[in-house]
C-alpha cells in the first residue's frame, strides 16, 4: 500500500469510526470524550523515534455501561500514519468516576508497516492486535493518563468530556 492510499485508509477509518461514536453518543447521552496525545517517552533510544505522534481522537462510553469504545489517529513511532480502534475498561477508585483510574484497551491496530511490521506482535501488512494499559486521572470532564506502550515506551494523553 503506497503513503497515500496508507493515509486515506487510515483517515477514512478515523472518520467512520468518529461518525459512528458521535451518532451514538448524542442518541444515549453516554460520555463523548475528544481524545488527543502530544508525547511519547521511548525507553531505549533510536534515532528513527518520533516522540510526538499528535494522537487524536474519539472514545465513546454509552450510559450505564462499563465500557467504552474509541478510535484514534496518530503517527506511529516510525512517523507513520496509524490508526486504533479499541473497546476498553476503567476501574476508578472512587463511586464518583472521579479521581485515579487504571484503564485497559484493546483492539485493532494499522499502521507498523514494512520495515517496522515486526516493532508490533501480531502484526500482518500493517494489521495487527494490541492491548494497552494505563493509569490517568479524572477531574469533572477532563483527563490526563499515561497509556503503557508495552516495553516501547509511554504515551501522554489528555481527554476533554464534551458530550
Amino acid at each position: 500500500m503506497t503513503g497515500m492510499t496508507a493515509r486515506l485508509v487510515g483517515f477514512a477509518f478515523l472518520l467512520y469510526g468518529i461518525s459512528c461514536l458521535a451518532d451514538e453518543a448524542a442518541s444515549d447521552g453516554g460520555r463523548l470524550t475528544l481524545v488527543f496525545g502530544p508525547y511519547v517517552h521511548h525507553f531505549h533510544y533510536d534515532s528513527d523515534h518520533n516522540d510526538y505522534p499528535w494522537l487524536t481522537g474519539l472514545e465513546w462510553e454509552p450510559r450505564g455501561s462499563k465500557f467504552e469504545f474509541g478510535t484514534v489517529y496518530f503517527k506511529n513511532s516510525f512517523s507513520q500514519d496509524s490508526v486504533y480502534a479499541y473497546v476498553g475498561k476503567r476501574w476508578f477508585f472512587s463511586v464518583e468516576r472521579q479521581g485515579i483510574f487504571l484503564n485497559l484497551t484493546g483492539g485493532p491496530l494499522y499502521g507498523y508497516r514494512g520495515k517496522y511490521e515486526d516493532k508490533v506482535p501480531f502484526n500482518d501488512n500493517g494489521f495487527g492486535v494490541v492491548i494497552l494499559p494505563g493509569i490517568g486521572y479524572q477531574y469533572s470532564s477532563v483527563n490526563a493518563q499515561l497509556v503503557i506502550l508495552g516495553t516501547a515506551g509511554l504515551l501522554a494523553t489528555f481527554g476533554y468530556d464534551f458530550w
